[in-house]
């Protein structure tokens, strides 16, 4: 059975449990699916294209802040969001990787981590808060479900499962496209690609905007759920806090950001019992371990199991 026949039979069965559960319950997994969707985004950034990024905490908040403002003083619904944030997002990372793109890892660093500690501030400044709220944020209306048959927690869940359907689908198409193929050979050896005719530049850019429409539109489904934007909602901690779920699920695989987006939301309930400084330290400690031991991540350690599984009951060749 093909892979993609797994995750379809996957999504589906998510989307009719989520009927059993209760609504809290529900709504702690939309959040997973939300952060699938952001981390998503950074496996076509980070781990196919070899890029390095602070920034995306800021595209995050676009698109939560753009839900926000069409909501709050155009009076659109909601479902506007979802087509506006992430074009916003797309606009965003294309610029940012025009700009940061064709250098080294240190200084896409420094660009991303220059717009991520700027972005809290520009919310704040005085000439645009009006349309921002400045500090106290804005409030957004949840989008009227479709029947009355579905509460808001359980439509938020099918509405993120069903982006993070698409979202993957397309991802996957795109990894096996020929752009895909460019990303990953301007990833691996930037002058082969640029003799292979191959323009670095714009190849990365481009997977940059691509990666900030997924995490734009996570932040305006995220937007959704809590119903309230806010500048402290998007501060650097957050992105860091990305980067830890995508080392530990896996940069280099979709399933990866998958696992990533569970991790972030249900690994603190494992840690709440240690107390607040022992669960930053079993946090640091974690990291490390998944550096030296998961190189490729709890997706790629399931992957070598199974491969290993596959060859001993003779299913595959070594």
């Amino acid at each position: 059975m093909r892979t993609m026949d797994l995750w379809s039979m996957g999504f589906v069965a998510a989307a009719a449990l989520s009927f059993c559960l209760p609504d809290f319950v529900v709504f702690r997994f939309t959040q997973a699916v939300i952060w699938s969707i952001a981390l998503m985004g950074l496996v076509l950034l980070c781990g196919i294209s070899g890029q390095f990024s602070f920034a995306q905490a800021a595209l995050f908040g676009i698109g939560g802040y753009g839900a926000a403002i069409l909501g709050t003083h155009l009076s659109l619904s909601g479902y506007w969001g979802l087509a506006v944030a992430p074009a916003l997002g797309f606009a965003a990372g294309y610029g940012l990787g025009r700009v940061a793109g064709p250098h080294s890892l240190w200084t896409q660093a420094l660009v991303t981590y220059a717009f991520a500690v700027a972005f809290p501030q520009l919310l704040r400044w005085r000439p645009i808060e009006h349309w921002t709220g400045g500090v106290q944020g804005l409030y957004l209306d949840f989008p009227t479900p479709p029947t009355d048959l579905l509460s808001n927690d359980r439509w938020a869940f099918l509405m993120a499962l069903s982006v993070l359907a698409v979202g993957f689908w397309l991802a996957r198409n795109l990894i096996d496209s020929r752009t895909g193929r460019a990303m990953k050979a301007a990833r691996d050896q930037e002058l082969a690609a640029s003799a292979q005719g191959i323009k670095v530049g714009p190849t990365r850019a481009l997977a940059s905007g691509i990666a900030g429409a997924y995490l734009a539109l996570a932040g305006c489904l995220s937007a959704f759920q809590y119903g309230y934007v806010g500048p402290m909602s998007y501060n650097f901690a957050l992105s860091v806090q990305m980067l830890f779920g995508l080392v530990v699920g896996g940069m280099h695989s979709l399933g990866g950001a998958v696992l990533g987006g569970i991790f972030l939301q249900f690994f603190p309930d494992v840690t709440a019992w240690l107390g607040k400084g022992l669960s930053a330290l079993l946090y640091a400690a974690l990291l490390i371990v998944a550096v030296v031991a998961m190189p490729n991540g709890v997706a790629g350690l399931l992957a070598h199991l199974a491969t290993r599984v596959a060859v001993r009951l003779g299913l595959r060749g070594p």
